[in-house]
């Protein structure tokens, strides 16, 4: 059995639901597809892909507001699957999400037309899209709360710490404006935060560069 479907075949939910026809149907389409740091995997509703899934590497899923701020809504790593690719076959979706690459990334696609046929046939595959949008929505609306209910300091410490998880490391490679762009907040805004854990006692500030210090205190802040 070759990598590629092992892999499809492990991350696909529905795939022992499928009849032979269609599991060749996917077989037969489905494309591995590479991605450089930075790159657009969905721009707005300028292009609807189909459905990726993720082999490796690192997806951001955002929104932008009409002054340009950006604020993000979930991320994607391996063996994660992005809907929102395909989100023009389903009803009553119709804002605008930008889905980019933050890591060298490789996906398999599923063409839309492919994933369209396949959930108006198949239960279990509508069953699965309706399982990933509820479960993207539940991590949308938690950002929601932190945006609407959280101050920018306990928001900023469990940004902090979640990056670090991410990378495993407590020394992230990171700009002002990048956390900014995450948190839908302003660079400025974000610099005198940093600044402020910075004399805390709670990080190190260098170029490009945070480094957290003491990861109980920003632990106890994210947590208040």
């Amino acid at each position: 059995m070759s990598m590629k479907k092992e892999y499809y075949q492990e991350t696909l939910k529905f795939w022992k639901e499928l009849n032979d026809n269609q599991k060749s149907l996917i077989k037969s389409a489905i494309s591995k597809k590479h991605f450089q740091k930075g790159e657009a995997m969905r721009s707005g509703s300028s292009n609807c892909s189909g459905l990726f899934l993720i082999e490796s590497g690192q997806v951001r899923a955002y929104i932008v507001s009409e002054n340009g701020k950006e604020i993000t809504l979930y991320r994607l790593f391996e063996r994660d699957v992005c809907i929102f690719t395909a989100s023009c076959i389903m009803k009553n979706i119709d804002f605008d999400i930008f889905i980019e690459t933050e890591k060298e990334t490789t996906a398999y696609l599923i063409p839309t037309g492919v994933f369209d046929k396949l959930s108006r046939e198949s239960m279990a595959v509508s069953a699965f899209a309706n399982e990933l949008m509820a479960s993207r929505f539940s991590e949308v609306m938690w950002i929601m709360e932190q945006a609407l209910f959280m101050t920018l300091d306990k928001r900023l410490a469990i940004f902090l710490l979640e990056q670090s998880n991410i990378e495993e490391t407590d020394s992230i490679d990171i700009t002002h404006e990048k956390i900014a762009n995450h948190l839908g907040s302003a660079r400025e805004v974000v610099t005198r935060m940093l600044k402020y854990f910075q004399d805390e006692g709670m990080v190190s500030l260098g170029r490009g560069t945070i480094n957290i210090i003491d990861r109980a205190k920003l632990e106890r802040l994210s947590t208040q």
